[in-house]
């Protein structure tokens, strides 16, 4: 690594990263969308000319550590001019999930590519066979629209007709019009920023600085590492099915610590399957990346220089790997929760005071739609719901949260029913669903939707079948239950399900508590 100035160095990481969130603080005050303005499903982050990663926000960890991906393959699509914005949303070119569509944007400093500025938010719909793009599918054409890397704005003026075109596959056109435009909007403003932080500091300082806060995070998680008997560590966990087959889907993992490197082999886990739980290499990476950055105590920046001591092996053609057209919505959400989960199993043989006990495991993915008379229009809505956290040796769980692989926030009650046509009667923690032992895991939540008028939705969830783990001789947290109740019969469905409701009918979420830790007293 090379010379540096502490303080410089410090200095210029809270500059690229106060870029970023202000890109954040753009996207979220200027879209439409409750899922954008709400929950803020969105993430931003600064690259090198060669797409790596030198700075984010305090955004979701599944959209950052997969970005990189997506932004090379921005890069690799065609020649970059000043001006140009390319959007993208393919699973198969470094995208997660169809919703999640990216935004990068190149920064030339004297006529040469010398950065990137990027943003990730999830639509509440991009088409597809049921409202909100999270169906039940079978391949990923029916999950919506999929968009290659396309330059939507060319040297600063929008393209109509790919606007045009894409809109004419949603449901909901203004909204996505008004999300797609804030995406602008914030890629816009961290364009401008980086420009002025290089004209005020020279570019040679701004490139030198961004080399070396990843060489910093590099050497500081290398350090991490070495604290970790070396080893070769190993865990198995399911997710409950795939939504169209009743089978459970094993993800295995076995971790080698040696010195300061780690190497990730998921070649355990199960092929990839006919349901949409299918992750790419981008989601697999993602995760690995946010466990091991959560096992540094210091506060590190997030960026490329995390990468530099993991390998993965990781079968094309697995659950974690899958190859095109398998579907891919529920990987993104649900599947990258459950990688992790199994990384920090593995590693709780290894490093057992530091690791927590499993946390809800789930993103609880509601999704739905249909016209509202009152509107004259049609709605398409997504939500997250948050569970309980799993305990540790120092701490019971929080209760009500999201975690690990989500940051986002739970919609206010409000915000839902003045979008939408629905009513929430209720919004509660769910009592004694946290795991027991010497500490309790942490709640999870009740969410209940009474629909106005006839509405399709779709849940994506998982620990329906397989609870949350307890550690040290901590009990499971309690699994999660979805609950239809239309005209006085109650109907409990399954982890994923499809189906149609009528005005009156309720809709029940119970969502997993976290897992407890220790025995006990």
């Amino acid at each position: 690594m090379a010379k540096y100035d502490a303080i410089e160095l410090e200095l210029f990481k809270n500059i690229f990263t106060s870029i970023s969130e202000e890109m954040g603080a753009v996207l979220e005050r200027t879209s439409l969308s409750p899922n954008i303005k709400e929950r803020r499903d969105f993430s931003c982050a600064l690259f090198n000319h060669k797409a790596e990663t030198f700075a984010q926000g305090s955004h979701i960890p599944v959209h950052l550590g997969a970005m990189p991906l997506s932004v090379h393959a921005a890069l690799e699509s065609s020649e970059l001019e000043d001006g140009d914005l390319i959007i993208l949303n393919d699973p198969y070119r470094g995208g997660t999930h169809l919703p999640d569509i990216t935004c990068v944007s190149p920064v030339f400093v004297k006529k040469k590519l010398q950065f990137l500025v990027a943003n990730r938010a999830h639509h509440s719909d991009v088409g597809g066979m049921s409202p909100g793009s999270m169906p039940l599918a079978t391949e990923i054409f029916q999950e919506g629209i999929i968009i290659p890397p396309s330059k939507i704005i060319r040297k600063g003026q929008l393209n109509e007709d790919f606007l045009s075109l894409l809109l004419a596959n949603v449901r909901t056109p203004e909204e996505r019009k008004g999300d797609l435009m804030a995406q602008i909007a914030a890629n816009h403003k961290g364009k401008m920023r980086l420009e002025e932080v290089t004209k005020k500091y020279g570019l040679k300082k701004i490139q030198l600085h961004a080399g070396l806060i990843q060489d910093y995070a590099e050497r500081v998680l290398r350090a991490t590492l070495k604290t970790i008997p070396d080893g070769t560590y190993s865990f198995t966990d399911y997710l409950d099915d795939d939504g169209l087959n009743t089978f459970s889907i094993r993800i295995g993992v076995e971790i080698t610590i040696k010195g300061d490197r780690v190497h990730l082999d998921f070649s355990s886990s199960d092929p990839q399957v006919e349901g949409g739980v299918n992750a790419n290499y981008a989601i697999t990476l993602s995760a690995a990346l946010y466990v091991f950055r959560s096992l540094v105590t210091e506060d590190i920046p997030f960026n490329t220089g995390l990468m530099r001591p993991l390998t993965l092996t990781v079968p094309k053609g697995s659950v974690l790997n899958s190859r095109f057209p398998a579907p891919t919505a529920a990987g993104n959400v649900e599947t990258s929760q459950r990688i992790v989960d199994v990384i920090l199993g593995a590693l709780s043989q290894a490093v057992p005071e530091l690791i927590p006990a499993a946390s809800s495991g789930t993103m609880n993915n509601v999704t739905f739609g249909g016209f509202d008379p009152e509107r004259n229009s049609n709605f398409a809505y997504y939500e997250t719901i948050g569970g309980g956290m799993g305990a540790s040796r120092e701490r019971p769980g929080l209760s009500g949260i999201h975690t690990h692989m989500t940051n986002s926030l739970n919609t206010p009650l409000e915000a839902l029913e003045n979008y939408l046509p629905l009513r929430v009667n209720s919004y509660a923690l769910r009592p004694r669903s946290g795991g027991k032992g010497r500490h309790k895991g942490g709640a999870g939540l009740i969410r209940e939707f009474e629909f106005l008028v006839p509405t399709q939705v779709s849940i994506m969830s998982e620990r329906r079948r397989y609870p949350p783990y307890g550690l040290q001789g901590g009990e499971p947290g309690k699994k999660g239950r979805n609950l239809l109740i239309s005209k006085g019969k109650k109907t409990v469905l399954g982890s994923k399900a499809n189906f149609r409701v009528q005005s009156g009918d309720i809709l029940r979420i119970e969502t997993p508590g976290g897992g407890g830790y220790g025995k006990k007293d």
